[in-house]
Formats: C-alpha cells, sequence, structure tokens
C-alpha cells in the first residue's frame, strides 16, 4: 500500500524500543510514516511495527549498527529501496538520530575501548550517519539529536557518554547552519533521567537512585519514555520550523 506523496517519512534510529520506539509511536500518532533501524532484535522491531501500522500509519524496520561506519552505504541503499518500495518515494522528511547505549564507570577507571564505544555510537555514527543520509533527505526537512541532561549538568560514572553528548550539541548547530540553505532545521533534545532498560535499566529499577533524581527533579519524579517521545514529535510537527539550532532538554526540571 501507498501513502500521499503529502505524509512525510521519518527515519528513527534504535526505533524497536525504548525512547526510540515511544518516539516512533508518537510520530505515528502525529500522521507520520516511519522507517525505525534496529540492532538485533528483528521480533522486537517487527513488534514496533505492527503497533504503528495498527495506529494506521505505514512503517518499515531496517536493521543498523550505528557504531560500524563501514555500513552506511549500504544501509543508505537499503533506505533507497525502501523508500521506492513502500512509498514510492526518493526522499525522507525526518531524521531522529536516536539509537545508543551507555556507560557508567569513573573518569579515573575509564578504559580506552569504553571510550571508543562511546565515539563510535553517539559521535561518528550520528556525524557519518547524517552524512549518508543527506542526499536522501527532502528540502525543507528536520533533524532531531539526542543528547542528555548529563551535557549540562555533572554525576560522576558518566565522563565518557557526556562528553560525546557535548559533542552532538556543538555538531547540531553546525548542521543547523550547513544544511540551512536546503531549509533543513536541526534541533537536539536532552532528556533527563528516565525510567527506561537504557543504563542496564538503573533508573527505573534502582530504589534508591530513582528516589535520588526524583528529589532532584522540580516536578519531583523521574522520566517516563512518554515524556520524551511527544517533545521529539512536536519539533517535527508543523508549526514549529522557527525552531532550529536549539536545545531542548526534557527533564522535567533536574538540578535547577
Amino acid at each position: 500500500m501507498t501513502t500521499s506523496t503529502h505524509t512525510p517519512i521519518a527515519i528513527v534510529t534504535g526505533g524497536s524500543r525504548g525512547l526510540g520506539r515511544n518516539t516512533a509511536l508518537a510520530l505515528a500518532r502525529q500522521g507520520t510514516d516511519v522507517v525505525l533501524t534496529y540492532q538485533r532484535n528483528a521480533t522486537e522491531a517487527a513488534a514496533a511495527v505492527a503497533d504503528i501500522r495498527a495506529l494506521g500509519r505505514q512503517a518499515v524496520a531496517l536493521q543498523l549498527d550505528v557504531a560500524n561506519v563501514r555500513n552506511f552505504p549500504g544501509f543508505a541503499a537499503a533506505l533507497r529501496t525502501a523508500l521506492g518500495g513502500t512509498w514510492g518515494r526518493e526522499r525522507f522528511d525526518f531524521l531522529v538520530n536516536n539509537a545508543g547505549t551507555g556507560v557508567h564507570t569513573p573518569f579515573a577507571e575509564t578504559t580506552e575501548a569504553q571510550f571508543d564505544q562511546m565515539v563510535d555510537i553517539h559521535l561518528k555514527g550520528v556525524f557519518f550517519l547524517t552524512q549518508a543520509l543527506l542526499p536522501l533527505i527532502a528540502d525543507g526537512g528536520r533533524i532531531v539529536n539526542l543528547s542528555s541532561g548529563l551535557a549540562r549538568f555533572a554525576l560522576p560514572g558518566y565522563a565518557a557518554y557526556a562528553t560525546m553528548k557535548g559533542g552532538v550539541e556543538t555538531l547540531t548547530r553546525y548542521l543547523a547552519k550547513e544544511l540551512g540553505p536546503r531549509g533543513i532545521r536541526v534541533n537536539v533534545v536532552a532528556p533527563g533521567a528516565i525510567a527506561t532498560d537504557f543504563g542496564g535499566g538503573a533508573v527505573r529499577d534502582n530504589a534508591e537512585l530513582n528516589a535520588f533524581v526524583a528529589a532532584q527533579t522540580a516536578l519531583g519524579r523521574v522520566g517516563q519514555p512518554d515524556d520524551i517521545g511527544p517533545v521529539i514529535a512536536s519539533l517535527l510537527a508543523p508549526g514549529t520550523g522557527w525552531i532550529n539550532a536549539q536545545r531542548v532538554e526534557a527533564s522535567g526540571g533536574m538540578f535547577l
């Protein structure tokens, strides 16, 4: 089944689970079709596709390891095929660079391998995947990168992860500047602590950590996925096109 050429199409990396899945569903409710990526779990990705289709939108899942730059040309080719085969189109409208994982290790104990993994996933991956997809992003499209509240405030153990997110925030401004002539807007969303399986599910499952975060948050609780997906979707909605090169923190007011 093909959809109207006026239906926007979003690419959500890591869209099979966690905040990525929540974002994909929020976009579907907003009237956007979705191409989501997954790293390993095809069954989980298929379930996410089914959920999106149940909302009346079209969806496709493609495998992608965002840490492996060598695979990006092949992914771009697979995406081109999916766009043509499913939608009869050559371009997509929105890119959400969401995929990622974390590491919680004191600065003095962080290994080079851990640091390099964070670079590959959160910085190099975002930089070169966006570059590889530039020919497929429609003029007038939008990009949302994911950062973290940890790029503003500092909690011991997150030096490597937060350093990458600081780089993503700088990259966002450069992308906005350099892609501006094509009418492409680029913003960054920085979630606070969210109760998901991220980082082994510590915020969700560790009662002491959960209580600590809640006590440091103006709204008195930790964040939930439903607090983030709609924020990302809102930056891709009609009426927010004049927001560009901005950092939007969605943390409920952590460490004010």
